[in-house]
């Protein structure tokens, strides 16, 4: 179904996970089969508008803000851990009650949606996880060589230091576009500056700022495991879809061997697309998308 261009945007919404004010929009089409959009990190829920206007037809389309992101509220302390970030996700659809759901998530996105899904197999019936397997293998046994108190110091030290940095102050709106392209310049200009309007907050002095919190750079010192996160992948019942992109610096599940770790996983390479495929190739992406979703 084709959706008119004349049709409302979506309705900003609200729900509290673990005493955060957290928001999320709301596409329409409450009768359809439901669909989550999980943006990646430093991102914000209008990243998905052109995969949510393409779709909001066959689906009922939700799109959080990560806490820390968007206009959902920062966590105190500036502590944000997967767990975390997947009790928001079990909250937003307990409380929705929206399952079983489809899930379409993007970089840290893709991870929660995979975390959440290995956790509530029940309560998924399709995964789609753009370049969501976190860091290349390579990389996770470089930081797994380093002692706990290696990695705790490393995160010490990087806390202290953006714990003293400023939000980055921009002029004007168009000095806040022009950093947006530069950090993917694969986007066409009306991309970039729709990521930007909607991805800024200005402040009193007129200057414009990002909204997501400098804290959720840090990677925790301590979490999950590989082996516990590839338990947990091993869980998940509903197809899988893993998608990268062929510019991307993620590397491919299939050559690196990860998607041994799935029950009904396949992997889909998506030409000529950086990191944000569902950006980069739009209309690739939404037919790889939408093929594997009606199947």
């Amino acid at each position: 179904m084709t959706v008119s261009p004349q049709m409302p945007g979506p309705t900003a919404h609200s729900y509290f996970s673990q005493r955060l004010r957290l928001h999320y929009v709301d596409w329409g089409n409450p009768g359809a089969p439901p669909l989550l959009l999980l943006h990646g990190g430093r991102d914000h829920c209008r990243n998905w508008d052109w995969v949510a206007e393409a779709m909001r037809g066959e689906w009922h389309i939700l799109a959080p803000d990560l806490r820390g992101h968007g206009d959902s509220q920062w966590a105190p302390g500036g502590s944000y851990n997967m767990a975390d970030y997947v009790y928001d996700v079990a909250q937003l659809l307990h409380q929705s009650g929206r399952t079983p759901v489809s899930i379409v998530g993007h970089s840290l996105g893709g991870a929660i949606a995979l975390a959440y899904a290995g956790t509530y197999p029940q309560h998924v019936s399709r995964l789609v996880a753009i370049e969501g397997l976190g860091l290349p293998p390579k990389l996770q046994a470089e930081r797994a060589r380093k002692s706990a108190a290696e990695r705790m110091i490393a995160w010490i030290d990087e806390l202290r230091g953006i714990s003293g940095r400023q939000p980055r102050r921009y002029p004007s709106l168009q000095d806040a576009y022009r950093r947006m392209q530069e950090e993917n310049p694969h986007l066409s200009p009306a991309q970039a500056l729709h990521l930007t309007q909607h991805g800024v907050n200005r402040n009193e002095d007129g200057t414009y700022s990002w909204k997501f919190d400098n804290y959720v750079r840090l990677i925790p010192p301590f979490g999950a495991t590989a082996e516990e996160v590839h338990t947990l992948w091993a869980n998940i019942d509903c197809p899988t879809l893993l998608i990268r992109g062929t510019e991307s610096w993620a590397s491919d599940p299939v050559e690196d061997g990860r998607i041994r770790h799935f029950k009904r996983a396949r992997r889909v390479n998506i030409e000529g697309a950086g990191h944000w495929s569902q950006h980069d190739r739009l209309t690739e992406f939404l037919k790889v998308v939408r093929a594997f979703l009606e199947e």
